[in-house]
């Protein structure tokens, strides 16, 4: 049995519903009741995740375990102290279920990271690689890298194995927060300004990522390994606009402005965050995860744009 947590977000119920589809019982964590999946999924309600969780009950019976649940990256982060808040829930809650996990004969556990344990962005051409130290530069990036060495330990000194997944932003059906917004501006023809913007980014269909989480499950090579994953095709906000807007079939209108002049009002706005995401590269290589795993993206970009455009629409209608 495969032991779900974060199971009812984004990525949770992709990965849900390909075990399913693969005939594997699955057990899933909630916050609160829900009526997805049911009679299928065995949900165990434990509320917001925290350190003192005790899980034996979720346990029981678990081969292996994805853990999806986090504090994830918010770019207006309203906490009083948000590096103590990220560490409580992505650090201390993940390494306590971890131990528990180990104490009960979890054979696997992939642990769902983020390409910003490696940094914020690259240079055109010098992707980010799965051998170099890490460089977190944010709060959220710190808490992430310290649970994957927390668990790395834990491994070294148990029977549990650890793998390691660090995605780039992640989009598919149902994707909400910044990519919404975007498919929301390209269906009201709104113009933008990126006409100018020839960065380089890599992103990770959700069907994509999904597919590697299972493959790691039980991969004899996975064992204690860290990889990286993207869809195999880097785009530039330029790009990505027009491709999306192409799938949406509203072509996107771009106005060339000068990516210096919109720094400096971003930086005047104190939109930094946003603007290094519009304009600055973050490509990752994901060449170990292909040799290691014999693994490549089952989807090409122009497909999973379409789903997702196709399921933007879809939820209009509801």
């Amino acid at each position: 049995m495969i032991l779900v947590t974060g199971a009812t977000g984004f990525v949770g119920l992709g990965v849900i519903e390909r075990l399913l589809k693969e005939n594997y019982f699955v057990r899933g964590t909630v916050r609160r009741e829900i009526n997805q999946f049911t009679g299928k999924v065995d949900w165990i309600k434990i509320g917001d995740i925290n350190p003192e969780i005790d899980w034996i009950d979720a346990l029981s019976g678990i081969d292996c375990i994805v853990h999806l649940a986090a504090r994830v990256h918010v770019l207006d982060d309203n906490a009083e102290d948000p590096l103590v808040e990220y560490r409580r829930v992505n650090v201390d809650s993940t390494l306590n279920l971890a131990r528990q996990a180990a104490l009960a004969g979890v054979r696997r556990f992939v642990f769902v990271s983020s390409i910003k344990v490696n940094g914020e962005y690259t240079h055109i051409g010098s992707p980010f690689t799965a051998h170099e130290k890490p460089d977190p530069q944010d709060f959220y990036g710190m808490s992430k890298y310290e649970a994957e060495v927390g668990l790395l330990e834990i491994a070294s000194k148990t029977a549990m194995e650890v793998v390691i997944i660090r995605p780039p932003l992640v989009y598919g059906p149902g994707v909400k927060a910044n990519f919404a917004s975007m498919m929301r501006w390209l269906t009201w023809r709104i113009p933008l300004p990126f006409g100018a913007v020839y960065n380089k980014r890599s992103l990770v269909a959700l069907d994509n990522l999904v597919d590697l989480i299972v493959a790691c499950l039980y991969h004899p090579k996975a064992a204690n390994q860290t990889f990286l994953v993207s869809d195999g095709e880097d785009m530039s906000t330029n790009e990505m606009l027009r491709r999306m807007g192409e799938a949406l079939g509203k072509p996107a209108r771009l106005i060339p402005v000068p990516v210096g002049f919109m720094s400096i009002i971003a930086k005047l706005l104190r939109k930094e965050a946003i603007a290094q995401r519009l304009f600055e590269s973050l490509q990752v290589d994901s060449s170990k995860t292909l040799e290691i795993l014999g693994w490549k993206p089952v989807v090409t970009v122009d497909v999973a744009l379409q789903k997702t455009a196709d399921a933007f629409y879809a939820s209009q209608k509801k």
